[in-house]
């Protein structure tokens, strides 16, 4: 993540500390804490009210009391990315939809690997539903977010979405 931030606030959750950031207007970035590590850690927290709205709405999250954001969100990227990212946003609690299915959606069927690189560069998990991407067999093969598979299986089943092992 680039250092180009105004606005920086960190917050606790179920699977480790979250880090917001935001351009004043929006939520530029979420990171899921790495061993115990955010990517900002050395920079000091000055929130804004859309951070402060977006740690309450993952709160609510957490809680299992809000299923859908409506904190305004900034994403950039390619414009292939934002259309995967975009796609993502309307991916409902509790729903998933696989790397070819949300390929396919795009008028990209076949691009399974840069579907993928789109997915896992969503620069605001959770509240851009990344975490809902499965591959065509239902398995959890990645996510880029926290400790990894470990995080994204505890975020599907804190939406009721329930694997075979």
């Amino acid at each position: 993540m680039s250092s180009s931030f105004a606005y920086l606030l960190r917050t606790t959750s179920p699977i480790g500390r979250l880090e917001l950031t935001s351009d004043g207007t929006a939520v530029t970035s979420l990171s899921i804490e790495r061993a115990g590590r955010l990517p900002l850690d050395d920079h000091p927290e000055r929130s804004t009210a859309v951070l402060d709205d977006a740690a309450a709405q993952l709160d609510e999250y957490f809680a299992g009391t809000r299923r859908t954001f409506d904190v305004p969100v900034r994403l950039q990227g390619t414009p292939f990315r934002q259309a995967v990212w975009e796609r993502l946003a309307e991916l409902e609690f509790g729903t998933f939809v696989s790397y070819g299915e949300l390929g396919a959606s795009l008028g990209h069927a076949g691009y399974g690997r840069a579907i993928g690189g789109a997915v896992g560069a969503n620069p605001v998990p959770i509240i851009v539903g990344c975490h809902r991407v499965l591959s065509s067999s239902g398995r959890v093969t990645g996510y880029s977010g926290g400790d990894g598979i470990p995080t994204k299986l505890w975020l599907l089943e804190h939406e009721g979405i329930l694997l075979a092992a």
